[in-house]
């Protein structure tokens, strides 16, 4: 009976020890299996849309790369993530690198999605009826963004700033996106917020909310901004891309590709290539919302001339520990990695 206990016991220790495992962390797992792990802050947003078309058009398997795509709700999040090492990538917003390095973080975009935001402050119908007809009346307001720390707080922060109404005298609420974003508005938890398509061309079109601020174009996001203000991106830590030149350059060249073809295919034909679940019952709307965002794309995933200085204004507008820091914007994004062979 004690030997067959012993066995028994040497079993068992041995499935814990499999078990064990197989619960490595997902950093861990990606580390043994070569696999480049991409947190998308928000993978059914529109103006991350490269990061899933890139993977269905079979760009990262043609450069020979294992790509897990995962998804956090708030750029801010997949940030953290990145510091913390657990993925190797985020595709979020390039405002991220400038604000990381006045905290000593050396953070780099390696392909660059969109030229412009794609953000769109909205204000709901009832606040708008009431008289919130510009970011100068957003005092006494709450104003929804995906999450503090996010971009979408960035921007808010600025335009209401620009306006000059003091940070005192509104709240910004953390919403999300999509339908959490929608609930938040119909329920009067904000009274405007910022988000992008197609939950910007559902609200529209239901009648729910009016558009304040539109930065989906080139002209908007300069009367907004004052010029272009780079966002979607892929960014990686600076020391992962030097050490990992190959992985770095194959990621890079994966979305050049993604979108130069983005550059030569109409809505209809890309939508075609996106996940069912991306556009539920109303695949008309999702292609309209696409339509209306492609001139947001770069062409070649390269960084736009005079976006990062656009884009360290801003952030030094309202953020002291940016204005103080000495940034080096030449550390930020490297277009090197998409012609590097």
């Amino acid at each position: 009976m004690t030997t067959i206990h012993a066995s028994r016991r040497a079993t068992l220790a041995a499935i814990a020890a499999a078990a064990v495992c197989c619960m490595a962390s997902p950093a861990a797992q990606a580390a043994d299996s070569d696999t480049v792990t991409i947190m998308v802050g928000g993978i059914n947003k529109i103006i991350y849309l490269p990061a899933k078309l890139a993977e269905s058009l079979g760009y990262f398997k043609d450069e020979g790369l294992k790509v897990e795509l995962q998804s956090q709700p708030a750029g801010v999040d997949a940030e953290n993530q990145l510091i913390a090492g657990a993925v190797q990538g985020v595709v979020g917003f390039y405002d991220h690198t400038i604000d990381l390095q006045a905290k000593g973080k050396e953070i780099e975009a390696i392909a660059v999605f969109c030229k412009v935001p794609g953000e769109v402050e909205l204000v709901s119908a009832k606040a708008a009826a009431a008289g919130f007809k510009s970011m100068a009346d957003a005092k006494g307001k709450t104003l929804g963004v995906t999450g503090l720390g996010s971009s979408t707080e960035f921007l808010t922060r600025y335009l209401v700033d620009k306006q000059g109404v003091a940070s005192k005298d509104y709240s910004l609420l953390p919403v999300g996106a999509g339908n959490s974003f929608i609930a938040g508005m119909k329920q009067d938890r904000i009274q405007a917020g910022m988000t992008t398509e197609p939950t910007v061309s559902q609200m529209l079109k239901t009648g729910d909310a009016q558009v304040l601020v539109d930065m989906r174009s080139e002209e908007g996001t300069k009367a907004a901004l004052g010029g272009l203000y780079p966002a979607a991106s892929l960014y990686v830590r600076n020391e992962w891309a030097a050490s990992h030149k190959e992985q770095a350059a194959k990621l890079a060249r994966a979305f050049g590709k993604t979108m130069q073809y983005i550059s030569s295919h109409s809505a209809e034909e890309i939508a075609e290539k996106m996940p069912k679940d991306y556009y539920g019952n109303d695949k008309e709307l999702y292609v309209a919302a696409l339509k209306a965002s492609l001139p947001m794309y770069t062409k070649d995933g390269k960084m736009p001339e005079g976006g990062p200085e656009t884009v360290l204004k801003v952030l030094s507008a309202y953020k002291p520990n940016v204005k103080s820091a000495h940034i080096d914007l030449a550390k930020t994004y490297s277009n090197a990695y998409l012609s590097a062979k």
